[in-house]
């Protein structure tokens, strides 16, 4: 630990991966922020605390079980049908059943608000908390793997004498990165929730975010699992960078329209009703 602390190289190691961390959280936040609004204005608070410490749980525990998580890569089947071929890995599995997920829930929650078939104040008990707990966790489980995954390809375990942190350091800069981001991540969970859920745009604005990721998440489950129809068409996964820039993108646009819902003052009638009153006595006369 003393070496690391003096050396400069794992401190940038460590900035940077907590930077990712932070932004490969935003899909995570804005999910709980939506699963969680459903929910009584008490327990909002805590279904968040519940799910960013799953997130920090998953991804700690996937970390001492670095050897599994690489073994998933391995292929368990493989499938050959002449027009279609692929060779199915354990993380294509769960990087697919997630983007799924994912899609069903946010196509839902569309359907629910657009619809106009929110639950009443009376429905939201206490079974629901457990109901956006288990959501939470499922989908925490996805990310937790897309996250643990980019940590080991950015920080080396080679040895420090080959230019690395070790495996010992290497696991050290990872659990801090997680932490750090997982604190940050709850200190700003509430206001971004409550700014999402006190604004219906905002909401169906997340909700189209995480269509998206959904459907990154299938092209990078079917690209693991390396489908291909015919003899040279195969699924590629899509570059992460170009998903975040359209949603940052998106949400400028969105904030500039709400600034400028804000400052479009509306027209103020004075002494309306005693011009009504004379209409009225207008009309009445004639």
């Amino acid at each position: 630990m003393l070496e690391l602390i003096s050396n400069p190289n794992a401190w940038i190691a460590l900035l940077t991966l907590t930077f990712l961390e932070i932004i490969l959280g935003i899909d995570n936040i804005v999910f709980l922020s939506i699963v969680s609004g459903k929910l009584k204005a008490e327990d909002q608070p805590k279904a968040r605390r519940i799910g960013l410490l799953l997130a920090m749980v998953f991804r700690i525990i996937l970390l001492f079980g670095i050897s599994w998580v690489l073994s998933l890569q391995q292929t368990l089947f493989h499938i050959d049908w002449g027009f279609f071929e692929a060779h199915i890995t354990g993380q294509s599995l769960i990087i697919f059943g997630g983007g799924l997920f994912l899609l069903y829930k946010s196509v839902s929650e569309i359907h629910h608000k657009m619809e106009g078939e929110e639950e009443s104040a009376s429905g939201k008990s206490a079974s629901s908390l457990s109901s956006a707990v288990f959501q939470i966790a499922m989908l925490n489980i996805v990310f937790s793997f897309d996250s643990i995954l980019t940590a080991i390809g950015m920080i080396s375990m080679k040895s420090p004498a080959e230019g690395g942190f070790g495996y010992s350091g290497a696991i050290e800069i990872m659990i801090l990165s997680i932490v750090i981001s997982i604190v940050i991540m709850m200190i700003f969970a509430g206001p971004v929730s409550k700014f999402v859920n006190e604004h219906p745009t905002i909401q169906i604005l997340g909700l189209s975010f995480l269509i998206l990721i959904g459907v990154m998440l299938l092209a990078e489950g079917s690209h693991l699992a390396h489908f291909r129809f015919g003899s040279d068409v195969e699924i590629h996964s899509i570059p992460k960078g170009y998903l975040y820039f359209a949603i940052f993108f998106s949400l400028f646009v969105e904030f500039l329209n709400i600034k400028m819902r804000k400052n479009s003052k509306p027209v103020v009638l004075h002494n309306s009703k005693i011009e009504d009153k004379k209409l009225e006595d207008f009309d009445l006369n004639n």
